[in-house]
């Protein structure tokens, strides 16, 4: 985001709207991905109207793993991003 100070101000309220707008349907993407999956591998019965223990135990697992596998796939790509810059930067200072 170095280029938005760069922009017009009328742009600049755009362009933050638009990122705004793509963080919440990463947010949504995210939550709906990690409830399909969830569901599908925990949820084998539905006798009752809600979940045994087995489910509860194996949700809430399942939950956590995913979160835990998308922070990390976050923070892998901000580190490659970050090398990138640096590259591009001491490719310009050479």
């Amino acid at each position: 985001m170095e280029g938005l100070p760069n922009l017009p101000p009328h742009l600049q309220g755009e362009f933050m709207k638009q990122m705004e707008n793509m963080q919440m349907k990463d947010s949504l993407r995210l939550y709906n991905n990690l409830v399909s999956k969830c569901f599908t591998s925990c949820v084998t019965s539905f006798r009752s109207k809600s979940l045994d223990k087995y489910e509860t135990t194996c949700v809430e697992n399942c939950a956590a793993r995913y979160i835990a596998m998308t922070q990390r796939v976050g923070l892998r790509f901000a580190e490659g991003q970050a090398l990138q810059q640096k590259r591009a930067a001491e490719a310009l200072g050479r």
